[in-house]
Parts: structure tokens; C-alpha cells; sequence
């Protein structure tokens, strides 16, 4: 199990987080393939506006729900396996962004 202050450094993990924004793109294009609530439409378009930015928070999430993987185990993530989390987490997401966090 990664400690809390190797959960913080992995927020910051650069080639981590290129990984979840491009799974986050994805991810939103999925649910704008689909049918979107409002709510949805307004966190794509905030991922597709600045996807940097919007990953790091996606990054974070899926950080929290793994919290009891390893830094190992983490960093080793295949891209399938980051897609499945990131689209685990797009609808927490896209509540968080409307709630305005």
C-alpha cells in the first residue's frame, strides 16, 4: 500500500498524468458519444478546454481509489488499466466540476 506522502508525489508524477489526460479525453468523448446529461456536457467541455488541468484532478481521483495499490503497482499501470479508472471516476468528476470544486 503507497503511504499518503507517496500518493502526494504521484500527483505530481508528469508521465502519470499524461496518461490520465489522454484516458480523460476518452473518457469524454465516450459520454458526448452517448447521451449526455447537461452536467456531462459542461465538464467535457471544461476537459477539452484545458485537459491538463482537468487531469490533474482526474489524476487525483484515481490516485484516491487506489489508494491501496502500490507505487509499484501504480506506476506499472497499463494504458487499459488507467482508462478503466479514469472511466471509473468521470462521473464523480463531472459532479465535482458542476458543484463547482
Amino acid at each position: 500500500m503507497a503511504t499518503l506522502q507517496e500518493l502526494k508525489g504521484l500527483m505530481n508524477d508528469s508521465d502519470l498524468n499524461e496518461k490520465v489526460a489522454a484516458a480523460l479525453i476518452i473518457a469524454v468523448q465516450a459520454v458526448l458519444d452517448g447521451t449526455p446529461t447537461a452536467d456531462q456536457q459542461k465538464y467535457a467541455a471544461a476537459v477539452f478546454n484545458n485537459p491538463t488541468a482537468e487531469a490533474k484532478k482526474a489524476q487525483a481521483s484515481v490516485l484516491a481509489s487506489n489508494a491501496a495499490a502500490t507505487v509499484a503497482q501504480i506506476t506499472s499501470a497499463t494504458d487499459a488499466s488507467i482508462q478503466t479508472n479514469v472511466n471509473d471516476v468521470i462521473d464523480t468528476l463531472a459532479v465535482a466540476y458542476n458543484a463547482g470544486v
